[in-house]
């Protein structure tokens, strides 16, 4: 980042703070300082650690535990799965504070010293974290767990070890996210769990003889570290979102797991408390993740169920209250992820994860899915990761509240309604409409500038897309396309985003939606809204769009209108999975799926139809399922300079 740039970011971090959060950083900036120059000394630990007495394995079926053996493998030879399913040679040891994409090397210097945004001093620092947060030593675990094979506790000595010598506390990147820190203590605590803890008679004996004694020592050393590092710096203010639900879900479990010092009282109720309150704070009455970012629905509902599984395994169950949020939040995602399984990529997302225990790349929202079915509707897990969850953190079932629905289709707290016509059967046809505000919090950091959009699927088949997220530290016109209105499908006036952008995780003014007409059912679906995004400009514009879904002849209006005094610039997207037939002639645009077909007409006055795909300055017509991926697609553009003359596109679904 240049200086300019720096500074740029720094005046509007500030725009986004309040008086109290400004003071709240000058004293975090100066405890860094303290704590830079008296590094902090760890208390000899207690013999007081938490161990479930758990044995061996939870059922397999052989294929599952041979997928299980080969994957351990692999990281034995060096070979680690990042994000959702990409696999990397990390070495063995791995060169824990190197980019494994890059190769570059991060500094092992003092963690508060280092700005991980400088690409050159410390490369792509997600794919650095991805590799620290340790979800494949759990892989390790349960080779030995399924196998009692001593290799496997060998090459997790060895990982384990070289992690702790090449990453003391508070030095290297991998100490310069409170965040990582808890994720990293969570797949430790199922580490620890796994191979029976430091029990000397059923424990796996990782621990035993010199050698494994300092790894304990040293090992309970980092974990305190982990904590009252967590502890000094938790997200607080207009940063308070998915990463302040993380932390507190680290802190919690290692205090849980590891009670083995004079804090880990206050910083069990102090977590446990906080987490309380966030889970209700940071969900939407009708179990909406207020971040508008699904990817992130699911990261903070995986978070909240782990505290709750080791608090129901530890005797201290957490409230009904604490478990309604990630019920409703389920019920949320069920309702949304169509009869394929696929979920609308709305938001940001970069296919991080808590905590992997089954095979790499699998489907993360069937996964979360399967866990509350488990653990609050009590049906027997056939999920493979599930029944690992369950395993390792064996406890009582939380009380569920038995008046929440399974599914719905209305969420106009959280911001997004739906329509079709057979949910949950082969020929189904899912809609949703975004008419919820610009995500949490001052800067909204994983909002993106979608307002009044609409996402499409047919018979399981995704067709009218949003695109995603791509990556967060590309060139800033992929960050600001991925994210910006014209990636979306809905309007944009004079070639500006609805709202105003500041940084790449930072919003400065944010478009408000409105719900003017609500509908009755998904059915025979009649909505009217409008936001205010373009009210900023000189001749002030406001954008008011209709939807309405017929479900006796399957047919979508969708009806665009602007009200300004001066002609305005206004163009329409519509974006199209890349797998789908896309075809635009004069009769209109005709797309084709495995099951399905669509036309569209569109009408209006002076009208420019357009067909983009690839189109890369400025950026248009791509697609992203995973992080740092991406691949064309095809965009219907519509284009018209009005004021307000309305435009209307007209679509007819048939299932072939």
């Amino acid at each position: 980042m240049s200086e300019t740039t720096g500074m740029v970011w720094l005046v509007n971090r500030l725009r986004c703070m309040s008086v109290t959060e400004v003071g709240y950083r000058i004293q975090q900036a100066a405890a860094k300082g303290v704590v830079k120059r008296m590094r902090p000394r760890t208390a000899p630990p207690l013999p007081r650690a938490r161990n479930f007495a758990v044995e061996g394995a939870p059922a397999l079926a052989p294929e599952e535990r041979e997928r299980l053996l080969l994957d351990a493998a692999s990281i034995e030879a060096g070979h680690v799965v990042l994000f959702a399913e990409r696999r990397f040679d990390v070495g063995m040891p791995p060169v824990w504070n190197r980019d494994p994409d890059t190769g570059v090397v991060g500094p092992a210097i003092y963690a508060g010293d280092i700005d991980v945004s400088e690409r050159d001093k410390v490369g792509d620092i997600k794919h650095v974290w991805e590799l620290n947060r340790h979800l494949h030593l759990v892989s390790l675990a349960q080779a030995w767990a399924v196998s009692r094979d001593p290799a496997w506790l060998r090459t997790l000595h060895h990982q384990l070890r070289s992690w702790l010598d090449q990453c003391p506390p508070l030095t290297g990147p991998n100490w310069t996210s409170s965040l990582e820190l808890g994720i990293r203590l969570i797949n430790w605590a199922l580490v620890w769990q796994l191979i029976g803890g430091d029990d000397a008679h059923k424990g796996s004996g990782l621990f035993s003889g010199d050698d494994g004694q300092r790894l304990r020592a040293d090992w309970l050393d980092s974990i305190h570290a982990h904590c009252s590092a967590i502890a000094r710096h938790l997200s607080r203010h207009s940063s308070a979102n998915n990463h302040l639900i993380g932390e507190l879900a680290g802190l919690y479990v290692g205090a849980s797991i590891w009670p083995c010092w004079k804090a880990s009282g206050a910083w069990l109720e102090q977590a446990r408390r906080e987490l309380e309150h966030e889970a209700q704070a940071q969900f939407s009455r009708d179990g909406v993740n207020r971040e508008q970012a699904f990817a992130y629905h699911i990261f903070s509902c995986e978070f909240l169920f782990v505290a709750g599984l080791v608090g129901q395994a530890c005797g201290q169950p957490f409230s009904r209250s604490y478990w309604t949020s990630p019920q409703r939040a389920l019920r949320f995602l069920r309702s949304v992820r169509d009869v394929g399984g696929n979920v609308p990529m709305v938001g940001d997302a970069d296919d991080g994860i808590v905590f992997r225990l089954d095979a790499s790349g699998s489907d993360r929202a069937a996964q979360l899915l399967a866990l509350g079915d488990a653990v609050l509707r009590r049906i027997e897990p056939q999920h493979p990761g599930v029944r690992w969850l369950l395993h390792a953190l064996p406890g009582r079932r939380p009380e569920a509240d038995p008046h929440e629905s399974d599914t719905g289709w209305a969420f106009p707290d959280g911001g997004y309604l739906l329509f079709g016509a057979h949910f949950d059967e082969p020929e189904e046809i899912k809609g949703m409409v975004d008419c919820g505000p610009l995500g949490y919090l001052g800067i909204a950091a994983h909002a993106h500038a979608d307002a009044l959009a609409l996402t499409l699927s047919v018979a399981g088949e995704p067709c009218l897309v949003d695109p995603g997220t791509y990556s967060y530290w590309q060139e800033h016109k992929w960050r600001d396309y991925f994210r910006g209105t014209s990636a979306h499908n809905t309007v944009r006036i004079d070639g500006l985003d609805q709202s105003v952008p500041g940084g790449r995780f930072m919003w400065l003014r944010k478009a408000r939606a409105a719900i003017e007409r609500m509908p009755q059912s998904p059915q025979e679906f009649d909505f009217r809204g409008s936001h205010d995004g373009y009210m900023r400009l000189a001749d002030p514009v406001r954008h008011l769009r209709s939807v309405r879904f017929d479900a006796a002849t399957s047919t979508l209006t969708v009806r665009d209108e602007v009200a300004a005094k001066k002609p305005h610039q206004v163009e329409l997207f519509w974006h199209f999975a890349p797998e789908l037939s896309v075809r635009l002639d004069s009769a209109g645009l005709h797309v084709r799926g495995k099951r399905f077909a669509l036309q569209m007409h569109v009408q209006g006055h002076d009208l420019k139809l357009e067909l983009v795909r690839a189109n890369e300055n400025p950026p248009l017509g791509w697609f992203s399922r995973r992080y740092e991926s991406r691949q064309p697609c095809d965009v219907l553009k519509v284009s018209a300079v009005s004021s307000a003359v309305p435009v209307e596109c007209r679509i007819t679904i048939a299932i072939i």
